[in-house]
């Protein structure tokens, strides 16, 4: 296959009223074809964000917003198009651009197109169906920074119980295991 594709650079740069440094990031595979609606699942699976009923948008380098539209929401003058229509062939090498997930949590991401196109049989190894992540790095933050289990924002961390909570599924892992015993 010829290198047809794009790589797109995400770098996660603030959310939650913080920014983040050093900027966790991905780089993913996608096909001129694919629409920024897919990009931006793919960008909000691979920054492990579950809760999804949030409000997303694109901001091209042109001013361009991608949203889904909303008549309540227009701003005159303001150019805004359909994410869930419009290609990812509009993008150029080079061409920054910007990804915000959850409008109020605003958990926003600079987007950078690679500076050639790649063959996603050498990148990945298979063709995907939508844009997939294939390198990335750095700590992804919890959608709504909740630090473990059962926490309200106030509460203390648990005792890490040192694997002695888990059932004896592996070697190591329960209150009889090599690990716990004196």
């Amino acid at each position: 296959m010829a290198r047809t594709w794009l790589s797109v650079r995400v770098d996660l740069v603030e959310g939650h009223g913080e920014c983040l440094w050093p900027r966790p990031g991905r780089i993913f595979a996608a096909a001129r074809t694919h629409t920024f609606q897919q990009l931006a699942d793919a960008i909000d699976g691979a920054f492990a964000r579950w809760d999804r009923s949030h409000l997303q948008e694109f901001t091209l380098a042109d001013g361009t917003r991608l949203c889904i539209p909303n008549p309540d929401w227009e701003i005159e003058g303001e150019k805004a198009e359909d994410l869930q229509h419009v290609r990812l062939s509009r993008l150029r090498p080079g061409e920054q651009f910007v990804y915000v997930f959850d409008l109020g949590d605003d958990w926003a991401h600079l987007c950078t197109v690679g500076p050639q196109r790649i063959d996603p049989v050498d990148a990945l190894g298979i063709i995907p169906k939508r844009p997939v992540p294939y390198w990335g790095w750095g700590d992804i933050p919890d959608q709504y920074r909740r630090q473990w289990y059962g926490y309200n924002g106030e509460s203390p961390p648990p005792k890490d119980p040192k694997l002695a909570d888990l059932p004896p599924l592996r070697y190591d892992w329960g209150p009889e295991s090599p690990r716990h015993r004196p």
